[in-house]
């Protein structure tokens, strides 16, 4: 069996997923998911100039070889989300081969079902971000009379602390979907809490005034009223604040006996992280920009870190994420990945968290996208019910992707598999 082409399309929902589709001679097709970015689909076309021809079910060469070839762009960045997402697809293929699902390739599974926690945002609806991190409305949901790009009533998307941005911040906006989400039975919710607001007072200098820490501990304490001991919280920060404040965040949350507080401070400096992580009882989450077992080593070694959080769809691979889970295991650390893929890229990495003996809970990112379970072609019954995914014991990934639901929904002047854009 050999590869004969690697194409991509693009969905636009909450944030540009990036589907890869591998064909094969011998008529199985694998897919996969790249984490979104600039250019991606650009750099995933470029395999065709070496991968056709190869045998897929040679995954972990293939995916040393294409480390080599994106040797230009360094040890992170761009060229691993487009690594992960062929990785990913050339796993799909060896299941149907063999007729066996991914996770048996991965060392057999652990559990029958992968907990879910659903990333619930500030409470509010859907945003989405181009890939430069810019709040657009997609074309889909484009409003009659509006241009393209215009904005509609959808939520921007916030990375925190920008007074520029400033909006009410209700917790009772909070507190009612986090009871929402507990009455569809998840176990596990996250809630941001870098939320522009009235008492910010710089845009630039990661500093949080006493009273934005005061608004923030009080949203954590709400949902923790409306969720009671039941649901286990976490929240996220977005790596917007400086170390000294992210202590004193962290400390206020202390009473409210968080899952995690997530990416508190930039990813860069092991160090900061690590004092972060000292000072305080609340666990601390990261590793979602990350890259590689590489970059997971110095955050392990130097105990930065209380729950690790890789993002299957950029590391490097499915298989680089298994060696990532491993080092963790050696530190007695449980892995909770971040997700904020489609149905393709979220029950890829359900098959490696079923497969991972440290393993939390995995994000799902797509709550608000209306058009998520659509995607999947052939499925009746949502992907996740009741806060979890089931394991299937179809061959790969057991799912493939409805191409006519997902040219619905695609991104103009992205080329759709094989149709140019």
């Amino acid at each position: 069996m050999r590869i004969t082409k690697i194409e991509t399309a693009v969905i636009e929902a909450n944030y540009d997923w990036t589907i890869v589709k591998v064909s094969t001679d011998k008529g199985i097709v694998g897919w996969g998911e790249a984490f979104f970015a600039p250019g991606l689909t650009g750099v995933i076309r470029e395999f065709n100039e070496f991968l056709p021809g190869e045998d897929p079910r040679d995954v972990d060469r293939l995916a040393r070889l294409m480390r080599t070839a994106m040797g230009a762009t360094g040890t992170a960045g761009m060229g691993y989300h487009a690594i992960s997402g062929v990785e990913t697809a050339l796993w799909d293929i060896v299941g149907k081969d063999c007729a066996l699902p991914v996770y048996q390739f991965l060392g057999g599974k652990y559990r029958d079902r992968v907990r879910i926690y659903a990333d619930c945002h500030a409470g509010k609806g859907l945003s989405s971000l181009s890939p430069v991190l810019l709040p657009r409305t997609p074309g889909w949901a484009q409003k009659p009379g509006k241009t393209k790009g215009e904005r509609t009533e959808l939520s921007p998307k916030y990375h925190g602390g920008q007074k520029s941005e400033a909006r009410q911040i209700r917790a009772e906006d909070y507190a009612r979907h986090a009871r929402a989400m507990k009455q569809r039975g998840f176990t596990a919710l996250k809630f941001d809490v870098d939320v522009p607001s009235e008492f910010s007072l710089d845009d630039y200098n990661r500093c949080l005034t006493r009273k934005e820490i005061e608004l923030m501990a009080g949203l954590v304490g709400s949902l923790r009223k409306a969720l009671g001991p039941e649901v286990d919280l976490a929240i996220d920060c977005h790596w917007n604040y400086g170390v000294n404040d992210a202590i004193k965040l962290a400390r206020a949350c202390e009473p409210f006996d968080l899952l995690w507080l997530e990416d508190p401070i930039p990813p860069e400096n092991t160090d900061a992280m690590r004092r972060v992580t000292e000072a305080t009882a609340t666990p601390i989450a990261t590793g979602e920009n990350h890259y590689q077992r590489h970059h997971f080593r110095e955050l392990l070694e130097r105990k930065a870190v209380d729950i690790l959080a890789p993002d299957y769809q950029k590391v490097g691979g499915l298989l680089e994420g298994r060696r990532i889970a491993d080092m963790a295991e050696v530190h007695y650390i449980a892995v909770a990945p971040h997700n904020i893929s489609s149905p393709i890229g979220t029950m890829a990495s359900a098959h490696l968290c079923a497969a991972t003996p440290n393993f939390l809970a995995l994000e799902w990112h797509a709550e608000s996208v209306p058009f998520f379970d659509d995607l999947v072609k052939g499925r009746k019954q949502p992907l996740i019910e009741k806060g979890y995914i089931e394991v299937t014991d179809r061959p790969g990934l057991g799912i493939e992707l409805d191409e006519q639901v997902a040219f619905k929904y695609r991104k103009q002047g992205e080329a759709f598999f094989d149709q140019p854009a």
